[in-house]
Parts: C-alpha cells; structure tokens; sequence
C-alpha cells in the first residue's frame, strides 16, 4: 500500500543531518543523502499528514493537554504491540526521550553519584550523566564473534558499588542492535534489585525488531521490577516524527511518578504541542500496517548491505541486527584510525553516517548506518564506498 521507493530531498528543510553533512564537507555532490541520525529519509505516514491537515481546518493552537483517546491509544498500542497492560495514569507524556533521561537522572540520582551505562552507547545517554554532574560509570559490552554480550560480572561489580544508583538500559541497543533476550532482562533484574539500583530503560526502538526476535519491556520481567523501573517510549522512530516532539515515559510504582514529574516540573517543562499529541494518537490508532511495510524495508534494506559488503567490501564486518534501523558496521580491517576513517568517509567515499567513536571509545573505527531509506540510496552509498577504497588502494 505505501511506497517507499522515493528519494527525498530535504536539504531546504532545516533537517539537522543535512545541514550537518553541508557542514562537514560544504562540496558534496547534489545526490548524496546522509545516512546518520536516526529519523528516517522516507515520507511520514500519510495517515498522520492527512490527519493532522484535518486536525489543523478545526483546531485551535492553545495550550493543550492529553486527552482520554491519547491515553487509550498510546495504553492500547503496548496491549497489542507489547502484550503490556498498563494504567492510563502510568503514562507521563514528555516533549522527547532525551529530556526524559536527563530528569530522570536528576530525579533520582544526587551530585557525583554514579549512573551505569552499557557501552558502546547512544552518546546522549553520556551527557544526561556528565550535564548533571554525575559520575558515567561505563560497563562494556563482549564483541565476540560479532555478536555482543553483557559482561555481567562486571556488571554486578558495578552495581554492588552502592555509589552506584542508577542503570541507563539501551533495550533494543543502540548502536550495536542487540534485542536483548528473556534471559538477559532477567539477569539484569535481579542484580539491580539485589544491589537497589533503578533501572531507566530507553525503549525508543521497541516497535523495530527483526524476525525471529522478541522485544520484552523490561517492566514485564517481573512485578518487583516492574516498580523498580522507568519505561522510555515514544512513536517518533517507529513512525518518522521525531520533529513533533512527542514521548512517553511510563511508571508504575507511583513515588517514582510523583518524583519524576516534581523533577520536571522544577526544571519549567511539563504540557506538549498539540500537534505532536494528534500525531501520536493517530500514529498507534491508523498506522500499523504502514509499520508493518517499513520493517520489511528494512530486511530488506539490511540483507541488501550485508550480501554487498560481504561480496565486494568483506573487511567491513556487519554487526548482525536484531533491533531498530541502525546497522553497525565494523572497520578495524579498513586499517585506517577513527579520525582517517572519518575523513575518508565524508572527503572521499561521501559517506555521512554516525561516526563509531561518538558512542565511546568501544565504537572506534565503527560507523553506525541508518537503513531507514529508500534502497536505492543504500545502493548508491555501498557503491561509492567500494568505488573509493578501489581508488586507495591503486
């Protein structure tokens, strides 16, 4: 029913990529299209569009608040996507995943406490810690085989440290695309449990998972855990509307709740646009089918890279992908550093993706590649990096 075959052009949109690629090298041909943060080079939904045109002939742009249809949609979707049931009062809507994270740290950590965070990460998770005056307490992640583990006798080495109050969980893992397994969640349950350490658990890729795999939100390990945890969402990744600004965090155990909003409310945000509660609504109510052809694409979109890299370029190891639309690829054999790998990318192969480094220092010499486009610009991309380290290596 949708066609995600068209090309994009959103150079005069103020799309933060695109002014990012033009930044690094203002000389970049007309064609190229960067493959770096994590929104998507494909038309939103055209359910949204259309009801937010409909929304806009009636609507009148004041201060808004959640209605109950938000909350059934956005408790309805976790039913029927998740297997989740939740209250409508669990969830606090919040204009983004990132400034949640950055309260929450405040909320419930003080000053030089400690904040665990699995690493390679999402770079964010860093500077919710570091902006707040907390210590990063990094444990990092096994690559063998590429495939990635939790090291979890480090793990419980750093949550015993009673220093330690707090687990940013990355679930499915951003970059490295594992979705954890029943078996992993549980593990990590009970040793933030047993050494009382709350677990903030970003969820923001939950809908993108590959066949095969299984998404388990992390409150519905168990009912001790479920009030030791704060459940990060949102509809932006799944459904393209990151620039609407919309998220939400949802808590059980109600102290947390009280706590996380008090938190909020000091730090002066609380209501959202009311074009981003709109979009929401109608993003859990009409749009899963169009999701269900997006993650086809991106199969398809990940098969396609693998099977090329492997044939034409086999020193780029592709990390497998369990989980969201970001593929990581591993360069070591390219024999070149972080910052020559960086240069050759955007100077010589006009590549623009998130450089591996940005995640912490497990990710040099890594590049994180957005899928989540039209797959003729992933053909086009593949062959201009072939195309230049042939023209290195002569």
């Amino acid at each position: 029913m949708y066609d995600f075959t068209a090309k994009i052009d959103r150079k005069a949109t103020g799309s933060s990529k695109w002014l990012m690629m033009n930044k690094a090298n203002p000389d970049i041909p007309d064609n190229i299209v960067p493959l770096s943060v994590a929104d998507m080079e494909l038309s939103t939904p055209p359910e949204i569009l259309t009801g937010l045109q409909d929304f806009l002939h009636k609507a009148s742009l004041g201060y808004s608040l959640p209605t109950d249809n938000y909350f059934t949609a956005v408790s309805n979707w976790m039913q029927r996507r998740h297997n989740w049931h939740i209250e409508n009062d669990w969830i606090l809507p919040s204009p983004g995943v990132i400034p949640a994270l950055f309260n929450a740290v405040r909320a419930f950590t003080k000053k030089h406490d400690g904040v665990i965070v699995m690493t390679p990460v999402y770079y964010p998770f860093f500077n919710s810690i570091q902006k707040n005056n907390r210590q990063i307490i990094k444990t990092s992640l096994i690559n063998k085989d590429n495939h990635y583990y939790i090291d979890f006798a480090d793990f419980e080495k750093k949550a015993a440290d009673h220093n330690n109050k707090v687990l940013l969980l990355c679930s499915p893992h951003n970059p490295v695309g594992r979705v954890w397994t029943k078996e992993e969640l549980e593990k990590i349950a009970d040793i933030c449990l047993h050494h009382n350490v709350l677990v903030i658990s970003d969820e923001i890729h939950s809908d993108i998972i590959m066949p095969d795999y299984k998404h388990h939100v992390f409150a519905t390990i168990n009912n001790q855990i479920a009030d030791n945890c704060i459940i990060c969402t949102a509809p932006s990744k799944t459904f393209n509307i990151a620039g609407l600004q919309v998220s939400n965090i949802i808590i059980k155990n109600p102290l947390l709740r009280k706590k996380f909003i008090k938190t909020a409310r000091k730090a002066g945000y609380g209501i959202l646009n009311s074009m981003g509660y709109k979009a929401c609504e109608l993003a859990y109510n009409e749009c899963e089918q169009w999701l269900d052809e997006f993650l086809e694409l991106i199969v398809y979109n990940k098969n396609f890279c693998e099977k090329f890299l492997q044939k034409y370029i086999p020193k780029i190891k592709v990390i497998n992908l369990e989980g969201t639309y970001l593929q990581w690829w591993d360069c070591h054999a390219l024999n070149m550093d972080k910052d020559e790998l960086e240069k050759f990318m955007q100077q010589k192969a006009y590549i623009f993706a998130d450089e591996g480094y940005i995640f912490g220092t497990e990710g040099d010499c890594f590049e994180r590649i957005n899928l989540a486009c039209p797959t003729i610009v992933l053909e086009e991309t593949l062959k201009r990096l072939h195309k230049a380290l042939k023209n290195i290596n002569q």
